[in-house]
């Protein structure tokens, strides 16, 4: 019996991390496939983004670090000041999804938000209507995939693991969650997301 959501900010209660990346890239100029071949790299290894996400460097270290990575259409480096914020402009709020959480935690299922942050500023409007506990990487110094970090949102929702469903849009955090005995949905849209949980749950949920 399901009694704890876990759940990301970035690409579930938003919009897709695709889209706005691309929001952004086309907003830069940036040269898009440079793009991702630096952040394949990033992410293959032990990186800045790593260390931004525990909350070990701040913004505008990061940001220098990656705008001299990056290049623009032009060839130029773009500009590393505010270069973060202009990123996630393009995330919008899922109301969709806000909605269901509501109707989760009404039912008295316990709610927790587990997302990796990049330095930047969440908009916290409504949070605590559907909230019972906020995990955020850069606050706490640990980041998805870590095991520690589930353990922590666990902790403070006072649930284990094969009580809970964790919800989130990239694989390998998705696998970390079912190592720990968490049930997973691999978030691929609104509709597909709250279909799986209202099976789960047994419970409408919009």
């Amino acid at each position: 019996m399901v009694k704890g959501v876990l759940i990301d900010w970035g690409g579930v209660l938003t919009t897709s991390m695709s889209e706005a990346v691309a929001t952004w890239i086309a907003a830069d100029r940036l040269d898009a496939e440079h793009y991702r071949a630096v952040m394949r790299e990033l992410l293959r290894q032990e990186s800045a983004v790593h260390a931004l996400e525990r909350g070990e460097i701040g913004a505008a270290d990061f940001e220098r670090d990656l705008a001299a990575r990056l290049r623009t259409i032009d060839g130029t480096p773009p500009v590393a000041e505010g270069l973060l914020s202009r990123m996630f402009l393009g995330f919008q709020r899922v109301d969709a999804m806000y909605d269901m959480l509501l109707h989760v935690r009404r039912s008295g299922i316990r709610t927790c938000l587990l997302s990796n942050s990049w330095a930047n500023e969440y908009p916290r409007d409504g949070w605590d209507d559907v909230f019972d506990a906020i995990v955020i990487s850069g606050e706490i110094g640990m980041r998805k995939p870590e095991p520690r970090i589930f353990q922590h949102a666990l902790d403070l929702i006072g649930l284990s693991g094969p009580e809970c469903v964790f919800i989130d849009d990239i694989e390998a955090n998705i696998a970390a969650a079912r190592e720990l005995g968490i049930g997973v949905i691999h978030h691929l849209g609104p509709d597909t997301t709250i279909a799986e949980l209202e099976t789960l749950l047994g419970r409408p949920l919009r």
